[in-house]
């Protein structure tokens, strides 16, 4: 039973995940998620129910579509594998609970937030603005923070990217963090109270700083490269789910 029940966590996840490619191929172009259905990006064919099955059909067609043999990205299964992965260890950490719901939600729309991030260097309001509230009502009904913890996070959250983005802004005569970001960490502090912001933040800067540094090197651009900030809030806010309150005992040790 355990084994079924977390393989059934797993299927879940990547049926989802492949919901989740839709809304990242889609909601950049301000179209619907819902209709048309899935097809082919390049002669628009209707993919086949047995051509949509996630994770396996990509392999089973060799990452290429069945009528034009048009090649189809590998993103599409890794969005899959990652949403699936993310539900199983959230099922294992909480089990079949409400709990277990709230937290993949979120991280589903973490994961729609990067990838089009990555893509389009833009976070969109569609997501940030209602997930907000709703993420903040979640947090403090159902996930049981308190509303205070909850409401000063999403304060300082978003006041705290502002801050530095006008005073980045004003030193450099450049734009160096965009809104998105802003309403992100307003997001996540809304989320999980304002002590997540510590966390969030160190492993945000820090991995960010890592890889921004590494893609520099690789591709040979000065500081005034673009990298995305949203795809390491969202990591960050995912390794806070697992690892946040340990790392919080560590800082603040309780006497």
């Amino acid at each position: 039973m355990f084994y079924l029940t977390n393989l059934f966590a797993f299927i879940f996840g990547a049926a989802i995940g492949s919901f989740l490619n839709v809304c990242i191929f889609r909601l950049p172009e301000n179209n619907s998620i819902i209709k048309p259905s899935s097809q082919c990006p390049y002669c628009h064919h209707p993919i086949r129910f047995y051509d949509n099955i996630p994770i396996i059909s990509y392999f089973v067609l060799q990452g290429k579509c069945r009528d034009c043999r048009g090649r189809i990205s590998w993103r599409y299964p890794l969005v899959e594998i990652i949403t699936a992965l993310l539900s199983l260890i959230l099922f294992l950490k909480f089990g079949l609970s409400l709990n277990f719901l709230v937290f993949f939600i979120f991280t589903a729309v973490l994961i729609v937030i990067t990838f089009i991030d990555l893509d389009h260097q833009i976070i969109p309001d569609v997501l940030t603005l209602p997930g907000i509230p709703l993420f903040f009502l979640a947090a403090v009904f159902l996930v049981k923070v308190p509303w205070k913890d909850a409401l000063i996070g999403l304060l300082i959250g978003g006041g705290v990217l502002m801050t530095i983005a006008i005073v980045y802004e004003f030193i450099t005569k450049r734009e160096g963090m965009g809104g998105g970001d802003i309403k992100l960490l307003a997001m996540i502090g809304g989320f999980f109270g304002w002590q997540s912001l510590i966390f969030v933040l160190l492993f945000s800067s820090f991995t960010g700083a890592i890889i921004g540094i590494t893609a520099m090197i690789i591709k040979k651009q000065d500081t005034k490269y673009a990298v995305p900030f949203g795809p390491f809030l969202s990591a960050a806010a995912v390794a806070y789910i697992f690892w946040g309150e340990a790392f919080m005992r560590y800082l603040i040790p309780v006497r």
